[in-house]
């Protein structure tokens, strides 16, 4: 796969829904969890070392070929609890489909179905670029955190210089967790994300979807 095109992959710009997903960020702000650079440095971290790790393994799996779709559908219900959170996947990984059909016309999608995971559509997608599963495994860590930092700028009025240089900061955490997720499957999910999740499901008239 070219430069150029992983780039793309991994640009927050990429029609899939994801500026209206804030992995839990709205959620934390609203709690008090939030408030700072400071603590959305540590709630990124904690979310590339999860979240970002989990969806990373299944990604590089099926790119690899060692996963299935179908499969990686299963697992990745399994290693999401809570419902809200699937449902935010589904609907990221249905834009990323709608666009890769687009670009791949001649790869096989229909295995996917019509509202599959984020995680199980970037391994397609890395398979049908002819991507390495590390690279796919670094797309996918890169998005889990550039679509949260984005929606926490936005949420505190944070300077955009400032969160650039933490998420350039968490460089080598997002390149460590790459490299771990090839290795094997992820299994792990995060307390604190998944009660963030559903409790999104409570607010009223919410800024971001999940």
């Amino acid at each position: 796969m070219s430069l150029a095109t992983l780039l793309t992959l991994a640009d927050s710009r990429l029609p899939i829904g994801g500026h209206v997903h804030s992995g839990g960020v709205e959620e934390a702000v609203a709690s008090g969890l939030l408030r700072d650079v400071a603590s959305v440095e540590l709630y990124l971290r904690r979310r590339i070392r999860t979240s970002g790790l989990v969806a990373a393994s299944l990604a590089a799996a099926v790119c690899a070929g060692t996963l299935d779709p179908a499969r990686a559908e299963l697992e990745a219900d399994a290693r999401t609890p809570s419902p809200s959170a699937r449902t935010a996947s589904r609907a990221q990984g249905r834009g990323l489909l709608r666009l890769a059909k687009q670009v791949w016309p001649e790869a096989d999608w229909g295995a996917l179905g019509t509202r599959p995971h984020l995680s199980t559509v970037f391994g397609v997608v890395g398979a049908a670029c002819e991507a390495a599963p590390q690279d796919i495994a670094a797309v996918t860590v890169y998005t889990t955190m550039t679509g949260a930092a984005t929606a926490a700028q936005r949420l505190l009025a944070l300077d955009p210089a400032a969160v650039a240089a933490c998420t350039i900061r968490l460089a080598d955490v997002c390149d460590a967790t790459a490299a771990h997720a090839v290795k094997a499957l992820a299994a792990l999910s995060d307390p604190l994300q998944d009660v963030l999740a559903e409790r999104h499901l409570g607010r009223e008239m919410p800024l971001f979807a999940s």
